[in-house]
């Protein structure tokens, strides 16, 4: 999968769902406990085994090189990784000094 920078990603086993900010990676895909995101939100959200990491309402989510960045949207009670490797929530740059 390569979305778009705009995107929206929904996850078929809980109520999360994202919008894609940056995607420089190639073909890789993005889970929420194990399950692939789509681009079709679903009817009624699965019922699957949760890993523990929800997922926060206006959080940022990037993979370590800040490759991969997407926005949630809607939380959940799954955690979201990349080709398995779990993302992690995006720290604010500091500001320069205001001298």
């Amino acid at each position: 999968m390569k979305p778009t920078p705009g995107t929206a990603l929904f996850s078929p086993v809980d109520t999360t769902s994202v919008v894609v900010i940056r995607w420089d990676a190639a073909d890789v895909e993005i889970t929420v406990d194990g399950s692939p995101m789509t681009e079709a939100a679903p009817e009624a959200p699965g019922d699957a085994p949760r890993s523990g990491g929800a997922t926060q309402l206006g959080k940022r989510y990037t993979t370590e090189d800040g490759s991969i960045e997407v926005l949630c949207t809607k939380p959940g009670a799954g955690a979201l990784a990349v080709d398995g490797v779990a993302l992690g929530i995006k720290t604010a740059s500091p500001l320069p000094a205001s001298d």
